[in-house]
């Protein structure tokens, strides 16, 4: 049985890419119990903004030595100021009206523990309930791999069960593909060229803000400006 894998990082809100990563694959596999890395995506991502993209910065302290999975989020006034953000720019984009519910919820009505917990929903969620996504989810503590670095990731996929692994494009830095061959796992290596633009707020056009962007500013057509557009393109 064929069984198609992405492992990534968890991001907060994360950009469309991400998101089409998630759509090529069978089961995707939150890879949270590695080391957490200051000033990237694990913890901030951009939105719009009149005099262009800002970013919202979920705080998490100084602490670097630490895994994804064990930053906890301990202040949570960030939570309505992302709220108002968010509200600020966007409440008059056509379908924020779509997400108000959803985002009232996770910013004013829950508290988040971890930083795990707080990206895992948000990403399944939006996968799910509003890209219409049918992936399975998992996370890397499930399965326990041994080893270190590409040893570890191998360990994680024959667990997993994968025949197939997509990866970003900058794991072309360190993957070696010859090591899955010889594990019997085919490898890809995904491309996030060609996204048409959308009709966006606040030119000029940019293709590297938060997936909440994509879904103010068109809702229900969101799918077809991440990988919908591929299949109008060769149908």
């Amino acid at each position: 049985m064929s069984r198609t894998v992405a492992v990534l990082q968890s991001n907060y809100l994360p950009w469309k890419g991400y998101f089409d990563l998630i759509h090529d694959v069978d089961l995707f596999i939150f890879y949270d119990d590695v080391q957490y890395t200051k000033n990237d995506w694990r913890n901030r991502n951009k939105v719009k903004m009149p005099g262009g993209a800002a970013w919202l910065t979920v705080p998490v302290g100084q602490a670097l030595d630490r895994r994804i999975c064990d930053v906890e989020l301990h202040d949570t006034h960030w939570q309505e100021k992302h709220w108002k953000t968010l509200r600020q720019y966007y409440s008059q984009a056509p379908c924020f009206g779509l997400f108000d519910q959803f985002l009232r919820q996770v910013y004013l009505e829950r508290r988040w523990r971890s930083l795990s917990e707080l990206n895992q929903y948000l990403i399944v969620t939006i996968a799910r309930d509003f890209l219409g996504v049918t992936t399975q989810f998992a996370d890397s503590r499930d399965f326990q791999p041994a080893g270190r670095r590409l040893d570890r990731l191998l360990a994680l996929l024959r667990a997993a069960g994968a025949t197939r692994y997509v990866s970003g494009p900058s794991g072309r830095s360190y993957i070696d593909p010859e090591r899955f061959s010889a594990a019997g796992i085919e490898l890809t290596f995904k491309s996030y060229d060609g996204y048409p633009e959308y009709p966006q707020r606040f030119p000029p056009f940019d293709h590297f803000v938060s997936i909440l962007d994509l879904l103010c500013n068109v809702g229900p057509d969101a799918a077809s400006y991440v990988w919908g557009w591929r299949t109008a393109r060769t149908g």
